[in-house]
């Protein structure tokens, strides 16, 4: 039996949303993250990293969202649904399955824990943690990420999915693009209009409905 480790608020959506894509029988075990924001240790009996997603399959043990999906996608689309076959399409599949944690994640995930640190130290150093942080993002992470964004909408300039029809590509690519709206604020509606698309999906409606969160 498939198990999906699904952690609150985090990549195991991705799971979740593939495996109702693929129609297979699976059950989910829910972790509430703690207050601080980190994930139980219970996690950490099923994998040492106690991270999410994980995926448990018999007595395989897989973690990595890029990982799983392709796990998931070789032993069970057995009608080879969401990967695709032309060789400049799964040129673009496997680009944009390691380009969505290698490339645009650690800049999103970078960004929060910097607008997280002023509320983690003493009141009489907050401004000053707030400076120094304000200054990295301003330095260091809006820059790349103004070359990622464009980079992003140009594509979908010409393509409906990132790479031939739907795939599990946009399985890996939505959790960065989706969080990125929030961001762009209209500014790219290419981005918007593909957020929008495949969150209405009934695979995604089914696993969001079935996240528990």
């Amino acid at each position: 039996m498939i198990t999906l480790h699904h952690l609150e608020q985090s990549r195991s959506l991705r799971i979740l949303w593939a495996l109702e894509e693929l129609g297979v029988e699976y059950q989910v075990k829910y972790y509430k993250r703690l207050p601080t924001f980190a994930a139980p240790p219970e996690l950490k009996q099923i994998h040492p990293l106690g991270k999410a997603p994980v995926l448990t399959d018999g007595d395989l043990v897989i973690a990595e969202s890029a990982v799983i999906l392709d796990y998931l996608q070789s032993t069970y689309d057995t009608e080879n649904k969401f990967k695709p076959h032309e060789p400049k399409d799964l040129m673009q599949y496997n680009y944009w399955m390691h380009y969505a944690e290698g490339s645009l994640m650690p800049l999103l995930v970078f960004n929060l824990v910097l607008s997280n640190v002023p509320k983690h130290v003493p009141f009489i150093i907050k401004p000053v943690a707030k400076k120094i942080t304000e200054g990295v993002k301003a330095g260091f992470i809006n820059p790349r990420l103004a070359d990622h964004i464009p980079f992003l909408e140009s594509h979908l300039t010409k393509h409906d999915y990132f790479a031939g029809d739907f795939s599990f590509a946009d399985i890996q690519m939505s959790f960065p693009i989706v969080a990125l709206q929030e961001r762009v604020a209209g500014k790219y509606p290419l981005l918007k209009e593909y957020a929008d698309r495949i969150q209405q999906r009934p695979a995604f409606q089914s696993a969001k409905a079935k996240s528990g969160f």
